[in-house]
């Protein structure tokens, strides 16, 4: 067996406690040893360190991330960074400035102009960093993109995405960059479809990309509008349509303004057959002839699945990483392309917001009344919300050559 792979995890709280406990099991079956961690409040974390038996495996603890690169960079084949998404970019050029690759979280920036940035310091290092979208790697997902190219199914003419999960008011508390759309009058852009359903949206993209197995779609415009039904400064639902270089038509409708179980529905459209393809729950074959095919996903951990798919991409096993920086340009695209269309969050009117308290969980949810309605509507006809009474004023159609307008639009809409 090939030696584990040295790994250090920049924070101890939050996801990377998930992160943790997925290198503590992968160390276990000898596919991995965490040399290092480091957090600012380290000491609140003892009761973590001694359930993970930091002190028993030889685990480092340092209190800043670059003192921990100082001391311990050449014992190391790789640094997780699942911290907030405006300390991102810092820590990839710190790392990569070693010649260490990074597993870097979703989302890499939602600044397409930092993103630019990191794909040129990722180039210092000898192997791609790894940006975290789970799902790109499960095998019945390549199977059926495989099949998508093959043309099996006809030519791919658009794609929808349904994502409605539920967040109480507590979640926008969650930390200091929670709805945020500047941190430190940088962009941050925390929400719903660049954030907590962004792996969803990123699967979009690479239903979309129709040149090879991992590719994703090339954006040749943006429409978007934007809302939100909490106290936050950025958004909580998003509308957005955008049309590919290959003349893919994609819908997404994605909200936590919403009650309820959570769900979310990826649908490919092609000539010969509809695609359902639901994480976790199922993948069904709409053939236009009547005749179906279903299947059930096999089970699948995405945070240790894609840890193992790295390390074998690390050894020289495999040729790439499920998504590299550059394979993020579409999804940080959109997301920037998105704000820009709508120019403003648009609050949605208040006889359409009602109020709901989950006793069992003792936490209050906001729910739009038709949120579900609006969603089928927009997705099957491209109906607005804005035109059946949400109050957006209305989107403009924007392409890739306005993204240079997005920072000064993202601070109007902070009110800077």
């Amino acid at each position: 067996m090939k030696p584990p792979i040295r790994i250090a995890i920049v924070g101890l709280g939050g996801f990377a406690g998930s992160h943790h406990n997925a290198v503590a099991r992968l160390e276990e079956r000898g596919q991995a040893k965490l040399i290092c961690t480091c957090d600012p409040r380290a000491d609140a974390f003892i009761n973590e360190r001694e359930t993970l038996r930091f002190t028993e495996r030889g685990v480092s603890v340092f209190q800043d991330y670059r003192a921990m690169l100082t001391a311990c960079a050449r014992d190391l084949d790789l640094v997780v960074v699942p911290t907030p998404i405006n300390l991102h970019a810092e820590m990839h050029a710190a790392i990569t400035a070693l010649g260490l690759p990074v597993y870097l979280e979703k989302p890499p920036t939602l600044d397409h102009a930092e993103l630019e940035r990191m794909i040129e310091a990722d180039a210092r290092s000898p192997k791609a960093s790894l940006v975290g979208f789970n799902f790109i790697i499960e095998q019945q997902r390549l199977a059926l993109k495989e099949r998508v190219l093959a043309g099996d199914f006809g030519t791919l003419r658009g794609t929808t995405l349904s994502a409605l999960w539920p967040r109480p008011a507590s979640y926008f508390a969650r930390n200091n960059w929670a709805g945020r759309l500047l941190m430190d009058g940088r962009p941050v852009l925390d929400s719903c479809f660049g954030n907590a359903m962004a792996h969803f949206v990123h699967n979009m993209l690479f239903w979309a990309g129709t040149t090879e197995l991992y590719s994703w779609a090339q954006l040749a415009a943006v429409r978007a509008e934007l809302y939100r039904a909490h106290a936050i400064e950025g958004a909580d639902t998003f509308f957005v349509e955008a049309d590919t270089t290959a003349s893919v038509n994609m819908r997404f409708a994605l909200s936590h303004a919403c009650a309820g179980p959570a769900s979310h529905n990826e649908v490919a459209i092609c000539d010969h057959a509809v695609l359902h393809y639901a994480v976790g729950r199922h993948i069904e074959i709409r053939w236009r002839d009547g005749r179906v095919e279903r299947s059930t996903p096999e089970p699948f951990d995405g945070l240790e699945c894609n840890h193992l798919d790295y390390y074998r991409y690390l050894r020289g096993e495999t040729t790439r990483p499920a998504t590299t920086l550059i394979d993020s340009r579409p999804f940080v695209a959109i997301n920037d392309l998105a704000h820009i269309s709508s120019g403003r969050i648009a609050p949605i009117p208040a006889n359409l917001v009602a109020g709901v308290r989950d006793e069992k969980e003792q936490k209050d949810y906001f729910n739009v009344a038709g949120m579900s309605t609006a969603v089928d509507t927009f997705l099957a006809h491209g109906t607005w919300p804005g035109a059946n009474g949400w109050g957006h004023p209305g989107s403009e159609v924007t392409t890739p050559a306005d993204l240079p307008r997005f920072e000064a639009t993202v601070r109007a809409m902070a009110g800077q």
